[in-house]
Parts: C-alpha cells; structure tokens; sequence
C-alpha cells in the first residue's frame, strides 16, 4: 500500500488550494480527482454543448425525495465545479458569521468569527486574482487590504444601468471578479472578455478555476501526485475506529487503496457526505464519523432565482457579469429581515433560452429577446432543516431531499427588482427562464451546494471541529462547502477557498512544516 502525508480527495475550490498551499512543504501530497482534465475543444465554448447538450455535466442519477431521478447540474473535472463557474468571489458579510434572524427563522452563528477568517480571505483573493474595489459595497466587511486588481469596467449599456440605480437611491457596485484579465494592456491579458464565461470552462484559461490557479503550480511540486479517473468509493479506519488508514479507489476498471497520515475529503458537500456514510463499519455503524446523526443532514444551496428583463434599450454587452447591489441583502425599512443579493449571469443568447423554452413576450422571437435582455441573478438564503439531506438509497447511490425554506425574502427581492426595472426603461414584461420552476433554480442546480458537515465546538450537535476536523477521527478533515453551518446569500466559492488556506496553516502546523505559501501569495 502507497503511503503519503496528505491524501486529498478532490481537486476543486476546497480541495485544489488546500493542495496548493501544502505544496511548498516537501510533504508527500497525493491529489485524487474522480474525472479528468476538461478537454480543449471548440465545444467549451459552444453554446448549444454547454446550455442545451449539457456535455460537461456529470451523467449519474441521483434520486429526489419522491424517489424520481435527479440529473444533477454537477462536473466531476480537475478543479471541479470552479473550472465552470462565474467567477464570482464574495466574502460572506460580518453579520453571516452570528446568529441572524430572517423572516423564516434563524441563520445559526459560526463557531468561528469573520475576522478569524478575514486573513485568509485577502489570501484567498490574492491568489485567484479577484479583480474588485473596495467600499462601494454598502455591507461590504471591513478588509485588512485593498483587491490586488482594479475592478472590471462596465460595458455601455450595464453603466447606464448603473447610472440609473444610482439616481434611484441605490449603491450598486462591482462584482468581485476572478477572472485573469488586463484591462490596460488586452494584447497581453489572458482573458479576452468573451460571452462565455460564466457556466462555460475557458478556453484559453483566462478564468481563475482552481485546475489554473491550484491544481497545475502545485503539480510543478515532485512531491505532489494527481490521480486522475479515479473514484474513491470509502474510507477504511483502524480497529478503534480512531483514525482513517486507508483509502478505497476504483481506477482503470480496479480497485486500490492508499494510506495517508491525513485524509482531506473535498468532494463537494453531497458527495462527501455520501463518502462518509458509504464508510459505514462497526465502529462507525451510522456512517463514518456520525455519532451526533449530523452527516448529510442541514443541505443547503441558496434560494436562487435567474431574471430576464426584457429592455427597450438593446443589450449589447458581451461580458455581463460585473455589477451588483446588495442594498436589500440584510433587509429595509419596509421588510427587516433578510432578502439577499441581486447581480447577473453571463449573458444569454437564444441557443440558452431555447433550452428552456420561455413564454415569449409577443411579436418577439428568441433572438431578440436575448438581444434586450438584461439577465439577471438573485441569491437568497435558505435555512439549515435536519430533514433536508444526502442518504443513500440500498445501492448506495444517492438521494438529496429537499424542501425549500425561507422563501419569503426572496420573493420580496424579486419583487424589489421588478418594481425598480419598471421605473427605468423596461417593458412591463419580466420573463422568467422556464429551464427552471416558475423562475427558480431547480434541486438538480447544485452549484451552491454546502452545510452538510457542519463544524462546530458542540460533538453532539456538529461533525467537524472548528478547525474541521471530524470529532471523532484524529486524521478525517473535510474542506469543501460542507463545513457550513449557514449559507449566507452569496456565492460559497470565496469562503471555501479562504476556508482551505485556513486549515492549510492548521495542518502545515501539524505536520511541523512551515507555511511558506502564504508569504508567496502575499507578494
């Protein structure tokens, strides 16, 4: 059996920086990717593959709580779902990390605050570039440094929106962007600013994904090893139970185990709960690590929503993606409980709203309405419920059922939107994407995914320590979006990256290494 110091399972937002932080410490590192590379292809850029041929999409079946398939929205890819994201790279708000009551019940504080983590956030936005400008986000949290990079400009027609939000009392901002681009020097920016960005893997690796930023620097490293196609399908633990001692993987049409003095699970929320309940044995009867009945439980995944605003102004912008408000995030005066976030999706084209069919306003083809409309993205947050969770069915295949929750503040948010769209130059029709329920995502988007393995100092009532490490192993972490306890209303993707960064100096720590990354990041 191959022995390592660091075993990590996964490659993406948690997984790929941990790795990339641990690099420099001569430790033996083995990464273990489930898919491959994403192949370069003209198709990565294509429309029709990406939206309606969905591809890149993992093509398991996983089961709802009715027991009807569910294809989820997923990619099993080095650098994992962040290879097709936004980009999107938000801090959580201060006020995330306490105790928040919303209009369907409490958000629950974290068992560690925003200014433990805020170091590893300026890190974090170091290393995947983020491009932002700091106070101009009206909830924005206090930073210890300003963005490394300027803020991505606007396209015509999103300014003039900005402008208009402004003038009706607004604070709308720019997103915080993780995208390699050189706004005063294009010929030598790797991103060119194209249309397909957002849900598409880059071509040209322009986008921060964790593969580009992560994965590939720390490959340069002999002592890291990437282990590509294979699955790992349980961990193995010792007669006491006390510590994992192998690590089972199916590759090549076999099966193989590997050891390793630490074992990271970064797998993404759904699938490393299942991993730990796949893990199942006699000392562990529920589930490795399961004696609080906590793992799999509390999913979450935002309340989210996709918009159209079909404008009389044409929408000529090719990258959307760059502004934002959260005016309404923490509630107003005349809702005092919170709504969420407001900003955009890349820009739609009528091969991506054909995937949906939506009701077209009449006289309009697809092609014109995707030429006036302004595509807009709305987050919310929804509650940790015990009865939202990941099991497995008697094939341990799995099964996420979910209720939503909380979903008053987003229809208020939606409807802050439309009342404010119907003041500016918009017809009166805003056409929701019926690729999803009413205008929602569907439980199949599981981009958002986390809570599953929620840390805290509590054994009984948490899976993970406060330095997410499983309370009932002494070598089990887990570094993707599972650690959370609450889901705020912006991306996951900053968090748990910062998050990485942070257990990356605990375990440098451990290992008696010293943590020369950061200083390199800091540069």
């Amino acid at each position: 059996m191959t022995h390592y110091d660091v075993i990590i399972v996964g490659t993406g937002a948690g997984g790929g920086t941990l790795a990339y932080h641990l690099a420099p410490s001569g430790k033996r590192i083995l990464l273990i990717e489930r898919g491959d590379y994403v192949r370069r292809e003209k198709d990565n850029w294509s429309s029709k593959a990406v939206n309606v041929d969905a591809k890149y999409h993992t093509k398991e079946s996983w089961q709802d709580k009715d027991g009807k398939p569910l294809h989820p929205h997923t990619n099993y890819y080095v650098g994992g779902n962040t290879k097709f994201y936004g980009a999107a790279l938000f801090r959580l708000r201060k006020e995330d990390f306490g105790e928040l009551r919303h209009h369907g019940g409490v958000s629950p504080a974290w068992p560690i605050a925003y200014d433990e983590l805020e170091p590893y956030y300026t890190q974090a936005e170091y290393l995947y570039q983020v491009h932002g400008e700091r106070g101009v986000d009206p909830t924005e949290p206090w930073a210890s440094a300003p963005y490394r990079y300027p803020a991505v400009q606007h396209e015509p027609r999103i300014q003039q929106l900005h402008d208009d939000l402004v003038t009706n009392g607004l604070q709308p901002f720019h997103v915080p962007l993780g995208i390699m681009l050189d706004e005063k020097d294009p010929l030598k920016s790797r991103c060119i600013r194209c249309e397909t960005c957002d849900g598409y893997p880059c071509l040209v690796y322009g986008k921060s994904d964790a593969q580009v930023v992560c994965v590939d620097p720390a490959l340069q490293h002999s002592n890291v090893t990437l282990m590509t196609n294979a699955r790992v399908t349980r961990l193995l633990t010792s007669a006491s139970g006390r510590e994992v001692t192998g690590v089972m993987i199916q590759r090549n049409g076999g099966e193989e185990i590997v050891s390793g003095d630490i074992v990271v699970s970064s797998c993404g929320a759904i699938n490393s709960a299942a991993l730990l309940l796949r893990s199942a044995n006699d000392r562990h009867p529920n589930g490795l690590g399961n004696g609080s009945d906590v793992i799999g439980r509390h999913y979450m995944g935002h309340v989210n929503s996709v918009l159209l605003a079909i404008s009389k102004t044409p929408n000529a912008t090719v990258f959307q993606k760059t502004l934002a408000v959260n005016d309404f995030y923490l509630g107003d005066e005349e809702f005092p409980y919170p709504m969420g976030h407001i900003s955009f999706v890349g820009k739609l084209d009528a091969v991506a709203l054909s995937a949906g069919a939506p009701a077209v306003v009449p006289g309009m083809t697809l092609d014109i309405m995707a030429k006036h409309s302004l595509d807009f993205w709305l987050t919310s947050e929804d509650l940790p419920d015990r009865a939202n969770r990941v099991t497995l069915d008697r094939n341990g295949n799995i099964v996420l059922s979910y209720t939503p929750n909380n979903v008053e503040g987003h229809k208020r948010l939606t409807k802050k939107l439309e009342h404010l769209l119907q003041h500016l130059d918009m017809h009166p029709h805003l056409v929701p994407r019926n690729l999803f329920v009413g205008n929602r995502i569907p439980l199949a988007g599981v981009a958002h995914q986390n809570g599953t393995l929620r840390f805290g100092n509590d054994p009984k009532a948490s899976a993970l320590d406060r330095n997410c490490k499983a309370h009932e192993l002494d070598n089990l972490y887990v570094v993707d979006g599972s650690f959370f306890p609450s889901s705020g209303a912006v991306n996951p993707a900053l968090t748990i990256m910062a998050n990485a960064l942070r257990i990356g100096d605990h375990i440098l720590e451990r290992l008696g290494a010293r943590a020369e990354r950061q200083m390199e990041v800091m540069k």
